[in-house]
């Protein structure tokens, strides 16, 4: 993303229906159309119902991308983009890179990119401090290559693609000194004594170190062709030469490859923390959604981290929203219900009105900003109008929604009614749906006072859909308030052709609650709300009411 341009989501409620999916998607697109100082993308909090999955194939659209939490994550940080190193690198040129980058730890990787192991300062130090693990480069199948580069040499003899598979590092002195110390398979260090070099090569050295950038002679040399030892000559002395040559080790062999301890670009800011509080690490990998390596990470780093930009749409009650909104810039709202319980921290763009629908009040947006209506753009608000108002029946409906619906079935070309019948049978369709699913199509939380509770919707063509909805998301009452936690749940099951609601719930109470908030008789754990069709303005108003007249008297 270029430097200074920000991504917004766009986000509408938890549980979303089709005014949530459809206000978003078609807010961001006038806000990239109007503004480029950012990137705005429409999010969804919750799985789509099938009222809007047939609005969105209907109009060609894909479901936006799951949001659940706007608290800030690992990739809202300045991740250092330390590119990772082979495993084949040796300790001395990794020790070279971390003085250069100034980081004290190196990630290894694989040619995809994914991560192999850490290599940290304190690991090179150990094996340089190890002065005794003189087997150190056989142990570690090291390549001769990278023997002659850590000693700045040259090899005159042998295949530099080859590796050292067994044999100690001794320093060659005297034949007398030798005799009883180098062995097969061994690397000596020598300088330009004659006899030194032929008595190593004689005794099967597979390596000869020449030190002090001295020659050998065409006889040596010859006859380490015939034994299969390799010479590299080097400009080093001998003591700098045997303290180098351990450090030719390949990463691999010292780095920590098992119980790593490591992040995700999408690890939370706060997780992040309390993994890093438990390790006496100083930088951690960061991986992204592919398991791919990205970079390092450190705690003051997560000093920096970005809030995110969002916009809420469709809602402004803080249950009704996604996790973490507490800790991200609320840059705008735009909705139509009541106003409630959200706190910006700066200054926000918050637009209410009372219409029937988020999505009038976005295409009176599109007017004023003289933006032209794209034809799917206009088929997702007219869905999202026709689905709040229940296709006007609803008292929440204005004459503004109606115009701008009106409006909008003439850029699309949709005939109203023909539409709208297919878009609530398809919601209705209970047809391999659970309890579960149904009930989440569109539910939300309330608060009165200490007091939560949750109300949700469906909205049916027929009394034959209506009656098998409530024969299925019933008996289920129960455990939707536990699984929400909620003391009261209520479902409203509405007619759209009769314009009227019947009602169930779960609750301490909750049979008393809607006899008095309604003034009707339930029976058999049911009630019929002749006239009832809309949650915002009829039964929300009614329930707080009640329930803050319960609460006064108990007090």
């Amino acid at each position: 993303m270029p430097e200074g341009i920000r991504k917004v989501n766009v986000i509408g409620h938890l549980h979303p229906d089709t005014d949530s999916i459809c206000s978003a998607i078609a807010y961001a697109h006038l806000k990239n159309e109007v503004e480029h100082t950012n990137i705005y993308e429409a999010r969804r909090a919750g799985a789509v119902n099938r009222e809007t999955a047939f609005v969105l194939r209907h109009f060609g659209f894909d479901e936006p991308e799951l949001i659940t939490s706007v608290t800030p994550q690992v990739k809202d940080t300045e991740i250092q983009r330390q590119g990772g190193i082979d495993g084949e690198m040796s300790l001395f040129r990794a020790w070279n890179l971390m003085r250069d980058a100034k980081c004290d730890t190196l990630c290894v990787t694989s040619e995809d990119n994914d991560l192999e192991g850490l290599i940290a300062v304190k690991d090179i130090a150990n094996a340089n401090m190890d002065v005794f693990d003189t087997s150190a480069l056989g142990k570690a199948g090291t390549c001769y290559a990278s023997v002659t580069d850590t000693l700045d040499g040259e090899m005159i003899l042998g295949d530099p693609m080859g590796r050292i598979t067994d044999g100690d590092v001794h320093v060659g002195t005297t034949p007398e000194m030798m005799e009883d110390g180098v062995q097969s398979g061994d690397i000596v260090l020598v300088t330009n004594r004659y006899e030194t070099q032929r008595f190593a090569v004689e005794h099967g050295a597979s390596c000869l170190v020449i030190c002090c950038s001295a020659q050998a002679s065409d006889e040596v040399l010859e006859l380490a062709r015939e034994h299969g030892c390799a010479v590299i000559t080097t400009p080093y002395d001998t003591f700098a030469a045997a303290r180098l040559i351990t450090m030719a080790v390949p990463v691999r062999a010292k780095m920590l490859s098992e119980g790593i301890l490591k992040v995700s670009v999408n690890t939370t800011i706060d997780d992040a923390r309390k993994m890093m509080a438990r390790s006496r690490h100083r930088f951690f990998p960061v991986i992204d959604e592919n398991s791919h390596y990205v970079g390092l990470i450190s705690s003051p780093s997560l000093l920096t981290a970005k809030k995110k930009h969002v916009i809420l749409v469709d809602h402004n009650e803080r249950a009704q929203s996604v996790e973490g909104l507490e800790q991200a810039e609320i840059m705008e709202i735009i909705d139509h219900h009541r106003i409630g319980s959200i706190e910006t921290s700066s200054p926000a763009y918050f637009r209410n009105m009372p219409v029937g629908c988020t999505c009038t009040i976005v295409y009176m947006m599109y007017q004023e900003n003289g933006v032209e209506i794209p034809r799917d753009i206009a088929g997702l608000m007219l869905s999202a109008i026709l689905s709040d108002t229940l296709a006007f029946r609803s008292p929440t409906c204005t004459q503004v929604d109606r115009r701008a619906a009106e409006d909008l079935a003439r850029i699309c070309g949709e005939d109203i009614p023909t539409y709208s019948d297919a878009m609530f049978e398809a919601g209705a369709d209970l047809t391999g749906r659970t309890a579960e699913e149904v009930f989440h199509q569109d539910f939300k939380v309330f608060s009165r006072g200490n007091v939560k509770f949750g109300v949700g919707q469906g909205s049916y063509m027929t009394e034959k859909s209506r009656k098998a909805a409530e024969a299925l998301v019933g008996p289920y009452l129960a455990e939707a308030a536990r699984s929400e936690e909620l003391p009261l749940v209520f479902y409203l099951f509405t007619d759209v052709k009769s314009s009227s609601s019947e009602i169930l719930w779960y609750g301490e109470g909750a049979e008393g609650i809607v006899s008095r908030a309604f003034d009707v008789e339930p029976e058999s754990g049911l009630a019929l709300l002749p006239g009832v069709v809309s949650r915002k303005k009829q039964v929300i108003p009614a329930l707080m009411a009640t329930l803050q007249s319960t609460q006064e008297d108990q007090d």
